[in-house]
């Protein structure tokens, strides 16, 4: 495909308080076919306004590789199985990449797989 026309691959992020809920999420949306891929990156020290005051935690940063047809399944999972009131999940569409890569993510999500 294209860059112009995309690539049908998302990258969604979300984070988790600590590495255990990092990986549930992660285990929960490529055992699901959800996500081909789950990206676990701990040490993510996030800054942010809650509540009308900023708060400083260590989180895990959960990187997640799915298609945009599964994009809307994944999000509501996510919000299940999430211990955040309001957690992130923010969807990045992959323009372009390695094809075989984009291939696998593609081939991976879904009950077609």
């Amino acid at each position: 495909m294209s860059p112009a026309s995309g690539s049908g691959v998302v990258a969604v992020l979300t984070t988790a308080p600590n590495m255990e809920v990092a990986e549930r999420i992660g285990e929960t949306l490529v055992a699901e076919r959800l996500a081909a891929c789950a990206n676990v990156v701990p040490g993510v020290r996030s800054v942010f306004r809650w509540q009308g005051a900023v708060s400083r935690e260590s989180e895990v940063l959960v990187l997640v590789k799915t298609t945009s047809d599964a994009l809307e399944a994944l999000r509501r999972r996510i919000v299940e199985v999430h211990p955040y009131d309001v957690p992130e999940v923010i969807a990045l569409d992959v323009c372009a990449g390695h094809e075989p890569y984009l291939d696998w993510v593609r081939a991976e999500v879904g009950e077609d797989s």
